[in-house]
């Protein structure tokens, strides 16, 4: 898969949606998505970032993205609401979507999370996911072929000690999947989990401040698995958890 090339432009009047999409893979991945062809709207909650990456689609040549500065931390149904308006307003449907923001929150024994933080995490992680995807759903209906892609993680297939509320909203995030993906078995919606393995972001970096980030992967290494996922070429995968780095 990871040698997997798409056509040129394969996403041409497509739009797409990517969450956390200022930096690591989010952003990586709106950038490879833009080069297709696609018009895509980058949600994030660092404004500067978001500009950045819109700067950088329009200097090479992409269509014009749109930005959505929003915190999933405060976000509230009613925010989700609105956006899935606007998007209808100014685009008239959605193709794709990409859950890639998440929090990671401290690593330690699961008795010493403290409530708070283990409230915060599940908002951002399981929470925004619902309110958004369930928000979009109409959008995403009037697509010939949409795709949803979830981020999950090993420590949401297999539990790891210590990764505590991290794990268990990745355990939630898969089965989000799979319940939609089960819903949706026989319409034009398909809806995946993919894993990206260790990969050199920020996320990463605060989770093992002591790796050699030189050994790992790049977001861009792993950009042949987000650009399958979002092609008419994979209608068949429905209900799958993939592996970058299987």
């Amino acid at each position: 898969m990871l040698n997997y090339t798409p056509q040129t432009q394969y996403l041409r009047d497509k739009v797409i949606l990517v969450t956390g999409a200022g930096d690591g893979i989010g952003k990586e991945a709106a950038l490879q998505y833009a080069r297709y062809g696609a018009t895509v709207i980058l949600l994030g909650k660092t404004v500067k970032k978001l500009e950045q990456v819109y700067d950088q689609i329009i200097s090479e040549g992409g269509k014009e993205p749109a930005i959505v500065p929003l915190d999933l931390q405060g976000a509230t149904p009613n925010h989700y609401a609105g956006l899935a308006g606007s998007i209808e307003h100014q685009f008239g449907q959605l193709d794709g979507l990409l859950h890639n923001a998440a929090k990671l929150g401290n690593l330690g024994p699961f008795v010493q999370i403290p409530v708070e933080e283990w409230q915060s995490i599940m908002q951002v992680n399981v929470n925004s996911q619902f309110y958004l995807t369930q928000a979009l759903l109409p959008l995403l209906k009037k697509a010939p072929a949409a795709s949803v892609i979830f981020t999950t993680s090993g420590v949401g297939i297999k539990g790891k000690a210590y990764w505590g509320a991290y794990a268990v909203s990745k355990f939630a995030t898969q089965g989000m999947m799979e319940v939609l993906a089960d819903e949706y078995e026989n319409s034009s919606i398909r809806f995946n989990c993919l894993n990206p393995g260790g990969t050199k972001t920020a996320m990463r970096a605060s989770a093992f401040p002591a790796e050699d980030a030189s050994l790992l992967k790049t977001p861009a290494d792993l950009m042949p698995y987000y650009l399958y996922l979002m092609d008419a070429n994979s209608s068949a995968e429905r209900g799958e958890t993939m592996h970058a780095q299987a």
